[in-house]
């Protein structure tokens, strides 16, 4: 064991000879562990939210959308097998968007209107995932009455259940001599799903696209666009490049789900920034806590210091003496705060004990995702700020003359 570092851990064991710098020294390794469980269960909640967001509007909403810039996309069926083709595309699917009014024996509510294919829409949307009764082929079904989907608040809120009807008000209609008289078609619930989020299960729903072309009046066999699920979610700007080549010759926008959601995003990772920002401060306060012992201990050692300089001690043996010192107080806080911040984030993930209400926030849970790189940064800004924090001390520390230490004692 080097010398300096032999005299440092005496210190650091001998401080509860002293019960005023041993209750500084205490504060201040709690100051670093608080701080850094702090961070790591904030910091996990925030990337899991992000996550648990992108997953939500992922699964109701594909990676890529195609549409026309008229509103209305004919030779779709030509689009997709060209689009089919591009390396990194895994599903393409046609789909039809509308607004309507959706009316039962419990009320009315405005809802978004997706018109999808059963078939294509399972390799792009995580709608059969979401289902919690019926299912996502009963779309296709040839039946009396065409079915639809509807999420599990709008069901709640209407009383509805498998197998009641419903009526869809379209807001394309015909011109009679009474005026202008709304398309109604009456459906059949075949279906109830639950995405977690508040916004799409209380005013969305699904009916098939040949069903939503007859309810809007559509002439020909016309859809909204093209959705397009990626092998990489994170590859939307190179395939992006990719379909605006293949798509040339067609008046089409592509958007993707980064440009699409780029606000909401954006304000998650400044939020998140200003967490960490903001939780640091509580591992700074530890790190002062660090100099005030430091400080301290200098001023009580005096007499040490001088006579392990009168023995050969150079100022960087008694420099380094201290900044092991705090080093170490910085390092046991910052495994205590591993120790306690680590299960107690696995424990929120695991048990979801804490619950959110559905209708305030996106998800109705606390979710946690923890990063391996965001808890190496949690730990090397900790150890930094302790580090520095040991700076001062031990530079006055190495700066006592041997003399002037000793003549009053």
């Amino acid at each position: 064991m080097k010398f300096e570092l032999f005299v440092a851990l005496r210190y650091l064991f001998t401080l509860r000879k002293n019960n005023f710098i041993s209750v500084i020294s205490l504060f201040a390794v709690c100051g670093v562990a608080l701080g850094v469980a702090a961070l790591i269960v904030v910091i996990g909640v925030m990337n899991g939210f992000s996550t648990d967001l992108r997953d939500k509007i992922l699964g109701v909403n594909a990676h890529v959308i195609v549409t026309a810039y008229d509103g209305t996309l004919e030779n779709y069926h030509h689009m997709t097998d060209r689009i089919e083709k591009i390396p990194g595309v895994t599903g393409v699917t046609p789909f039809i968007y509308s607004e309507v009014m959706l009316s039962s024996s419990g009320g009315v509510k405005g809802v978004v209107l997706r018109g999808v294919d059963a078939e294509t829409a399972k390799g792009v949307l995580s709608l059969p995932g979401d289902m919690l009764s019926g299912s996502v082929d009963s779309l296709s079904k040839d039946g009396k009455l065409p079915e639809i989907v509807i999420g599990n608040q709008l069901a709640r809120r209407l009383g509805l259940v498998l197998g009641d009807t419903v009526n869809l008000l379209s807001p394309s209609g015909t011109r009679t001599a009474a005026g202008f008289t709304p398309k109604v078609r009456v459906f059949k619930v075949g279906g109830i799903f639950r995405t977690g989020m508040y916004e799409y299960d209380s005013s969305l729903a699904y009916i098939s696209n040949t069903s939503a072309q007859k309810l809007l009046g559509f002439k020909r066999d016309f859809v909204s666009g093209l959705e397009i699920r990626l092998a990489d979610v994170y590859a939307v700007d190179n395939i992006g490049k990719l379909l605006d080549r293949e798509l040339a010759g067609y008046p089409v926008q592509i958007r993707n789900w980064q440009e699409m959601n780029s606000n909401l995003f954006a304000a998650l990772k400044l939020e998140k920034t200003a967490m960490f920002i903001i939780l640091a401060m509580i591992v700074m306060v530890g790190s002062f806590s660090i100099i005030t012992t430091l400080v301290m201990l200098v001023m009580q050692k005096t007499k040490d210091i001088a006579v392990l300089m009168s023995m050969g001690a150079t100022s960087g043996s008694i420099r380094r003496i201290f900044m092991l010192q705090g080093t170490l107080i910085g390092l046991i806080g910052t495994t205590i705060g591993y120790l306690i911040g680590i299960p107690v984030a696995l424990l929120l993930k695991k048990y979801q004990f804490i619950k959110l209400p559905s209708n305030v926030y996106p998800v109705d849970y606390l979710p946690i995702r923890m990063d391996w790189m965001d808890l190496t940064i949690i730990g090397v800004a900790a150890f930094s700020l302790c580090f520095l924090a040991t700076l001062y001390p031990a530079k006055q520390a190495a700066a006592l003359e041997p003399a002037q230490a000793l003549r009053y004692e």
